[in-house]
Formats: structure tokens, sequence, C-alpha cells
């Protein structure tokens, strides 16, 4: 079973970024809110793992 929305915890377990830094990520821009992450209905942050596999993969900004 994959797994596509997960809390910033368990990203952090899978990715090894702080769940301080995906926060960061969150607040300043770097993963758009809609696309990379959301409001879950009960107001909880969870993240798209797709998208954030997507973005990890894509090239870094000069």
């Amino acid at each position: 079973m994959s797994v596509t929305w997960v809390l910033p915890n368990k990203l952090s377990e899978l990715t090894g970024y702080t769940v301080k830094s995906i926060e960061n990520k969150m607040e300043q821009g770097v993963w758009p809110q809609g696309r990379i992450w959301k409001k879950a209905p009960d107001g909880r942050r969870v993240i798209n793992k797709k998208e954030y596999d997507r973005w990890a993969e894509s090239q870094p900004v000069i």
C-alpha cells in the first residue's frame, strides 16, 4: 500500500529532514501549499510524499 499524504514527523523519518526544517519549508514557501502540502480537515498539515519526491529529484535553484 502506498500512502500519499503523510504528517511532518513521518516525512522526517523517511527523509532525514528534521520536523522543524520541514515546517520551515512550508512556512517560507519553499514547498507550495496546495501542491506539496495542505491542511487536512482536522487542521493538521500533511505533505504529499509523491510531490516531495518530485521536488527532491528536481534541479537545484541556482
